[in-house]
């Protein structure tokens, strides 16, 4: 794994807990420090980081204020 790849987990706490959870990850950094990109979207899949779970969640709290709001009224 290169000096830069490293770093660059060591950096991101999302990404060095995934890798300590899914060390098999290791192997395969190792082999193709390009295989990063698929770990991160593995990653934000897991981890429900994509925008698309952004956006539920925002819709969520959205439905909770409006829902309190109608309570207050």
């Amino acid at each position: 794994m290169t000096v830069a790849l490293q770093f660059k987990i060591k950096n991101d706490p999302n990404l060095s807990r995934y890798l300590k959870e899914n060390s098999h990850w290791i192997k395969y950094l190792n082999r193709d420090p390009f295989a990063i990109s698929e770990m991160e979207e593995e990653m934000k899949e897991r981890y429900q980081l994509t925008m698309k779970d952004r956006l539920q969640k925002i819709q969520e709290q959205i439905r909770m204020v409006r829902s309190l709001m109608d309570i207050l009224q």
